[in-house]
């Protein structure tokens, strides 16, 4: 079965095409010839990702899903979480967003996050979404150069690693995509049978 990814972030991509396992093909939105960004306008993970599916579903009449993720930090009332990507600013860098969560971060003895992943996926015009979660914490700075985001200042319960010092292949074990992934997987064989 072949999927539209609604998406150009080529760490997304891999991710999840490393979890699905060449199961399915995965056509990211400049694979597919589509040249636009998709606005995530809406004030929850749900909402963006349904958008952003029904937007490509709407465009091309094909199979296609799309995800929004966020890092909801408990000592701040859940931020960054829909804004992760933009914390900083509009077009800023990942580096940028990771200072700004470590200075906001600055004195708070609860560390507590959690990443968490929506999937929307639209099989024939009926969307069906996915929910994955890893529960963690913030280091007081960046440590190790792998994963993408906030992968560097974060560490999964039962590891003593951030994301950023995992291969990608350490990091699935914990991975909130992966979660959300594998419950698409699931759906996606069920609906194949």
């Amino acid at each position: 079965m072949k999927l539209i990814f609604a998406t150009n972030n080529i760490h997304k991509v891999g991710e999840i095409r490393n979890a699905l396992n060449n199961e399915f093909e995965i056509v990211s939105l400049k694979e597919a010839g589509i040249n636009r960004d998709i606005p995530e306008p809406h004030d929850t993970l749900e909402a963006n990702a349904t958008k952003k599916s029904m937007t490509i579903y709407h465009l091309t009449r094909q199979n296609c899903f799309s995800e929004d993720t966020g890092l909801e930090v408990d000592a701040l009332n859940g931020l960054p979480g829909v804004i992760s990507a933009r914390y900083a600013g509009e077009n800023v860098s990942f580096t940028q967003n990771v200072e700004k969560l470590l200075a906001e971060m600055q004195g708070k003895q609860d560390r507590k996050a959690r990443f968490r992943t929506v999937i929307s996926l639209i099989i024939n015009g009926e969307e069906t979404t996915f929910e994955g979660i890893c529960e963690g914490t913030i280091t007081n700075q960046p440590q190790g150069n792998n994963g993408f985001g906030y992968d560097p200042v974060f560490t999964p319960v039962g590891e003593v690693r951030t994301f950023g010092q995992m291969s990608m292949e350490e990091k699935q074990k914990y991975s909130h995509r992966k979660k959300a992934v594998d419950q698409l997987i699931q759906f996606l064989k069920e609906a194949k049978s």
